[in-house]
């Protein structure tokens, strides 16, 4: 079976075949330009901005698979029990957010899944404390963010056990923490161990013996593993 780095590579080949093919006919179309009436240049331009506009499209296209495959490859080193088939509307989920939010990129998201379900991608993993799914989200955070984002909440399970409404919430939340504090430490230090004690961190200068044992480990951990992935290759 066609392993990953070979599609990928296949993958990249036809689209190199295929923009090499654009640009050739760009070319050939300007070496007449200069021998056709004003009408037959005003097509070569609005050509032109087609062609440009299917490269954009392309190389588009061409990053998000790269990005969810290495998505993928990311949950297989922690739960190669997941189906293929999951793991792709996960990984999809992610990217779809990673665009969707400014500040937020699949690195991140990554980095903060891996450690929220505690090194298992589990979308049912949950916690002492109540928090539930891949980015470990409360019952009651869940109920609120799912409001704005116009999922129907019915139980806790039905939601928050949902990988991809997970990630909604998950992200949607993470993201309006890093924007509040405009700081990634300081979002996810919000993230884990609340909005008051992170503001309180700050307002002293992220000085030690602010936050809680927990959210002191959980930043620089978070941290390491987004370093991890953002230099991660496929």
């Amino acid at each position: 079976m066609e392993n990953k780095t070979s599609k990928l590579k296949r993958i990249a080949l036809g689209i190199q075949v295929t923009i090499l093919f654009l640009v050739f006919i760009t070319a050939l179309g300007f070496s007449f330009k200069y021998f056709h009436n004003d009408e037959t240049m005003e097509k070569m331009y609005k050509l032109e901005r087609t062609l440009q506009d299917l490269r954009a499209a392309m190389n588009t296209d061409s990053m998000r698979q790269y990005q969810i495959q290495k998505i993928m490859a990311i949950i297989d080193n922690y739960n190669k029990s997941m189906p293929s088939s999951e793991k792709y509307e996960i990984a999809n989920e992610i990217y779809k957010m990673s665009i969707k939010y400014s500040n937020l990129d699949v690195d991140l998201i990554c980095a903060t899944i891996t450690h929220e379900s505690a090194l298992t991608w589990n979308p049912k993993v949950k916690s002492d404390a109540g928090a539930m799914g891949l980015m470990q989200v409360m019952p009651t955070t869940g109920l609120y963010v799912a409001s704005y984002e116009e999922i129907t909440w019915t139980s806790p399970e039905d939601i928050l056990y949902n990988p991809i409404y997970n990630i909604r919430i998950g992200s949607r939340y993470l993201s309006s923490l890093i924007e509040y504090f405009d700081d990634i430490d300081a979002g996810l230090a919000a993230y884990n161990g609340g909005q008051k004690q992170a503001a309180l961190w700050v307002a002293n200068g992220k000085s030690e013996g602010i936050l809680w044992a927990e959210t002191r480990n959980y930043v620089p951990a978070v941290r390491k593993l987004y370093q991890e992935y953002q230099g991660m290759d496929i």
